[in-house]
């Protein structure tokens, strides 16, 4: 009984970390062509229009939609859509701020969001974090201005894009604890791409522009396709694995992001983000197995109190 119950804690299955891997990748590759697009005079907005309009398609083939019900049943609609609004925002300031940044700059940013997720959780969920956990978040903080360095002539608008759609992210997360229960992931997955697909279409004739060459046409349909089966991937990995066992594999992305910078824009990050980007790293690594040891905690703890007292730990 007991190794039982040790396997899960003491092996990942190798599919889910090749599913997590290769949909890093796929986030990175999305990333690359998105800031492609805008240096090439695209604008954001519509660049950001286009990644979840086929999205949206996707997911209505992937899905069934002409016969899966579940798939539009909600009951907290204006919820889904502000939560979608929150994903847009998180995925136009993305593309916004990788105008002007690196690769690694705009990840190592959106790395900071766990810390934020865990600031956050307290007075909206109720998951009240403990000291060692703010320390954290203090010292991810740390690692964010040390790549921002404001007041060193480095920081600028794009910089406060990435902090943008950072934070749009954690909404987006936020919002989808909270919904968790009651909806379903079909609904989940599919609102969050018809909310920005219906809201931002009256201003598609403003910023929309139409491809001049094949390789835009094959880009914009390339962040939607990438976009949905990427999500889709990580959707299957943690059905083989927990979140705590796979949560050191997304920072992979980090290398994916710093070899296309390299390989695609010549781009290579300085030292400064080097080191901010480790110090977020090794915040967010400490907070998921913080988390992880509470919950070990938790679970054989004998009462309500001895759970709490573990919080504070």
């Amino acid at each position: 009984m007991n190794s039982r119950n040790s396997t899960p804690e003491a092996a990942t299955p190798s599919a889910a970390i090749l599913l997590v891997v290769v949909a890093c990748f796929g986030f990175s590759f999305l990333d690359a062509s998105a800031k492609y697009l805008v240096q090439s005079g695209m604008a954001a907005p519509f660049v950001a229009w286009m990644r979840f309009v086929v999205h949206l398609a996707v997911v209505l083939v992937l899905f069934r939609g002409w016969s899966n019900r579940a798939m539009f049943r909600t009951g907290r609609l204006p919820a889904q859509i502000v939560r979608g609004v929150f994903l847009f925002g998180s995925t136009m300031f993305n593309f916004l701020a990788l105008q002007t940044l690196q690769l690694a700059e705009t990840i190592s940013i959106y790395f900071f969001a766990p810390m934020v997720i865990t600031a956050l959780a307290g007075p909206i969920l109720g998951e009240w974090a403990g000291w060692r956990r703010w320390l954290a978040v203090l010292v991810g903080f740390v690692g964010v201005l040390v790549i921002t360095r404001p007041g060193f002539g480095t920081f600028g608008v794009g910089h406060l894009f990435a902090l943008a759609s950072m934070l749009s992210y954690c909404g987006y997360v936020i919002m989808t604890r909270q919904m968790g229960a009651t909806e379903s992931s079909e609904s989940l997955i599919f609102y969050s791409a018809l909310a920005p697909a219906i809201l931002m279409f009256p201003v598609v004739p403003i910023y929309g522009s139409m491809p001049q060459e094949t390789i835009q046409w094959v880009l914009l349909v390339a962040l939607g396709l990438i976009g949905a089966f990427g999500h889709y991937l990580l959707i299957r990995a943690y059905k083989l694995a927990t979140t705590s066992a796979l949560a050191p594999y997304p920072y992979s992305q980090m290398l994916w992001m710093i070899a296309l910078g390299w390989l695609i824009f010549s781009d290579l990050p300085d030292l400064w983000t080097l080191a901010g980007a480790s110090i977020i790293v090794a915040s967010g690594l400490y907070i998921v197995h913080r988390e992880h040891r509470l919950r070990l905690q938790n679970r054989t703890a004998p009462n309500t109190e001895t759970g709490e007292l573990a919080k504070k730990l």
